[in-house]
């Protein structure tokens, strides 16, 4: 059986014939992309028209860390890998999608995740919904408010040797250990001052009493060759809970700093799927 999509025919049961079901673990990215705090705006231009030119030629101008996206241990860490260094085998491999819920600024811990089932195993490619994803959008609800991992789960995750790391929320650390908070490019008040003062009214601490270090999380992991996926989403609630197969390849681009992925997972209930042999 076959269905049309915009004049295009396609096999509707390609999976049943695999035996595969596909999981598309992306969000959607295009013009009006959400972006994070510091970025410029995501541009799309049309170098040629099918008006024009009878063929439609498009132009993006955009950061690498943009939607969800994979970052190189580079990217934190100077004299570690690029883009185009981390072996192949990194993106692809069996896994687990967790669920660890978390409200506004709450942190995922260790703890957190030695409790989780399925367990996580060393060699794992790790995916955390803590329930985030919902909120993904052009807002300080996602941007501002998320969990996050910290010190102690980027050091967690170095020390159980585990492939890949990623969360449905807006980076690999919590927001306030972050440039949001007082570190980095975000030194002294953080690129959302008012966030800031926010959490201080809240708690009655300040940001930094609470997130002293900048990216620690980050740092533990990238500097172990472990890279991490943000803004994971799409249909991660679909898997969660399971344990599965990943792909997800970046671009071959040299000394890139991260990169733009569509990450799947990938189950078979049947067990008959196979790799080719190459013979």
């Amino acid at each position: 059986m076959t269905i049309n999509v915009r004049g295009t025919l396609y096999q509707e049961n390609l999976n049943n014939d695999m035996g595969l079901e596909f999981y598309d673990l992306s969000h959607p990215w295009g013009l009006g992309q959400p972006c994070w705090p510091y970025f410029e705006d995501v541009k799309i231009e049309r170098l040629h028209t099918m008006a024009r030119s009878g063929v439609l030629t498009q132009k993006i101008t955009t950061v690498m860390h943009s939607g969800t996206h994979i970052d190189a241990p580079a990217h934190v860490v100077e004299g570690t890998a690029f883009m185009d260094e981390v072996p192949l085998p990194h993106f692809f491999g069996t896994g687990v999608v967790v669920s660890i819920p978390k409200k506004k600024w709450e942190v995922i811990t260790a703890a957190d995740l030695e409790a989780v089932s399925p367990e996580i195993r060393e060699g794992d490619i790790v995916i955390v919904n803590t329930g985030w994803h919902k909120h993904y959008g052009d807002n300080r609800m996602y941007y501002a408010y998320s969990p996050g991992f910290y010190k102690d789960a980027g050091e967690w995750f170095a020390k159980k040797k585990v492939k890949m790391i990623g969360s449905d929320t807006q980076a690999l650390d919590h927001p306030l250990g972050t440039a949001i908070g007082p570190h980095g490019p975000g030194y002294p008040n953080g690129l959302l001052p008012d966030v800031n003062r926010e959490y201080e009214r809240e708690t009655g601490r300040k940001v930094i009493e609470d997130f002293p270090e900048w990216e620690p999380c980050h740092r533990a992991i990238l500097s172990a060759g472990i890279c991490g996926f943000e803004n994971v989403g799409g249909e991660i609630d679909k898997v969660t809970g399971k344990r599965v197969t990943f792909a997800a390849f970046p671009w071959r681009w040299t000394k890139g700093d991260g990169c733009i992925v569509r990450l799947v997972a990938i189950v078979d209930p049947t067990g008959k799927y196979r790799i080719e042999t190459g013979k």
